[in-house]
């Protein structure tokens, strides 16, 4: 039991580390998906099932691009996450609602997920180990104390 009880205790010690990891994965996860739009416009009108407008779809893409990257960096993160979140919940409830739970996909549980998890990022921040952190300390360090 003493094993046990040391091994939560290191695991509660580096719980910042999840967090990182997470906000990291899922920031090179939707810049890939931007990715993938972007090299084949016609894989969202497939998922989409019908002819989307263009700028609809360039904010898809760009929202992917910009918000996923600046995730993976800890850039911003509030902001990234607030921006891609019209887009999961139009993949949510008007696109993969549609094909229902327990596809062979699993597209409606994923992009429900995804979207769980940008309101997360959005509401709490980036976590420790963010470049959001690192430039925050420098602003300190070099603005005058106020008296």
């Amino acid at each position: 039991m003493r094993r046990f009880d040391e091994l939560k205790n290191w695991i509660e010690a580096r719980r910042d580390y999840a967090y990182t990891v997470m906000r990291i994965y899922l920031g090179i996860a939707l810049f890939m998906r931007g990715l993938i739009l972007l090299s084949d416009p016609s894989a969202i009108t497939t998922l989409a099932g019908a002819q989307q407008v263009y700028m609809m779809y360039s904010y898809i893409i760009a929202g992917h691009l910009i918000g996923g990257f600046l995730l993976a960096i800890g850039f911003m993160t509030r902001l990234a996450a607030l921006l891609q979140i019209p887009i999961l919940a139009g993949a949510v409830f008007f696109i993969h609602l549609q094909q229902g739970l327990m596809t062979v996909g699993q597209s409606l549980e994923l992009a429900a997920l995804v979207l769980a998890l940008l309101i997360i990022f959005c509401l709490f921040g980036s976590g420790s180990y963010a470049l959001d952190n690192y430039i925050g300390a420098k602003k300190t360090e070099l603005s005058p104390a106020v008296k």
